[in-house]
C-alpha cells in the first residue's frame, strides 16, 4: 500500500487533542451545573491517557486513514449523571451542546490563522506549498468541523439529540433516558442504511468552514 505516514501522523496529532477539548468540555460544564461525577473520575483533565479509547482514538483513525477514508476517532466519553444537574432537562442541553461548541471555535480559529499567516486554496483545504505546519493547522480546521457537524447530527448518543430531548414533554424524558442505551446500534443502523449521509452532513459543513478562508 502507498501510504502517506505524514499525514496519517498529522491527522492524528490534530485528531486526539480536539476529540479530548471536546469531551473535557462536557465535564467542566457539568461540574459548574452541580454533577461532579467527571471530576471525581479524574477526567478533567488535558491528560490523554485518561480519555484514550484504544479503538476509537488510535486504531479506528489508523485505519480510516490507510483505507483512504480519512481519519475519524473518538475519546472515551466523559461520565456525566443527568439526575445530578441542579436543572436535568435545560443543564443536559447546555453539557451536551458545548462538546461541538468547542470543535466549531477550534475550526473558526484554524480559519483565522490560514486566513492571516498563509496562502490557502478553498478546495477541501488544499493549502499551496506552505510545509507542514500549514498541514497541521488546515487538519485542524477540518477534523474540527467534521466533529462538530458529526456530533450536531440529532441522533442519540449524539450531542445534537440533547435538542430532541429537551424539547420532548417532560412526560416521556424517563422512558427516552432509558431506551438511550441502545442508541449506538440504532445510530450504525441509520449510517450503513442510509448511504452518503455523512458525507451529505460533511461536505456541506466544510464549504462553509471554507468561506472563513
Amino acid at each position: 500500500m502507498n501510504v502517506d505516514w505524514a499525514t496519517v501522523a498529522t491527522i492524528l496529532v490534530v485528531l486526539v487533542p480536539s476529540v479530548i477539548l471536546h469531551e473535557v468540555s462536557h465535564g467542566v460544564v457539568a461540574n459548574l451545573f452541580g454533577d461532579d461525577t467527571a471530576k471525581r473520575a479524574g477526567r478533567l483533565t488535558l491528560n490523554p491517557l485518561p480519555h484514550v479509547d484504544p479503538f476509537g482514538t488510535v486504531i479506528l483513525p489508523i485505519l480510516l486513514s490507510l483505507s483512504g477514508f480519512g481519519a475519524f476517532g473518538y475519546a472515551k466519553p466523559v461520565p456525566v449523571t443527568v439526575s445530578r444537574l441542579r436543572n436535568p432537562r435545560s443543564h443536559s442541553l447546555y453539557v451536551s451542546l458545548v462538546g461541538p461548541a468547542v470543535n466549531i471555535v477550534l475550526a473558526v480559529l484554524a480559519a483565522i490563522v490560514l486566513r492571516t499567516f498563509f496562502t490557502v486554496e478553498t478546495s477541501f483545504g488544499r493549502f499551496i506549498e506552505e510545509g507542514a505546519l500549514a498541514d497541521v493547522v488546515v487538519y485542524l480546521g477540518v477534523v474540527n468541523v467534521i466533529l462538530a457537524a458529526f456530533n450536531l447530527i440529532p441522533l442519540p448518543p449524539l450531542d445534537g439529540s440533547a435538542v430532541v430531548e429537551r424539547l420532548l414533554p417532560a412526560a416521556w424524558w424517563p422512558t427516552w433516558l432509558k431506551i438511550r442505551q441502545y442508541s449506538m446500534g440504532v445510530l450504525i443502523l441509520v449510517v450503513l442504511l442510509v448511504p452518503g449521509l455523512l458525507s451529505r452532513v460533511f461536505t456541506p459543513a466544510i464549504e462553509l468552514w471554507e468561506t472563513l478562508l
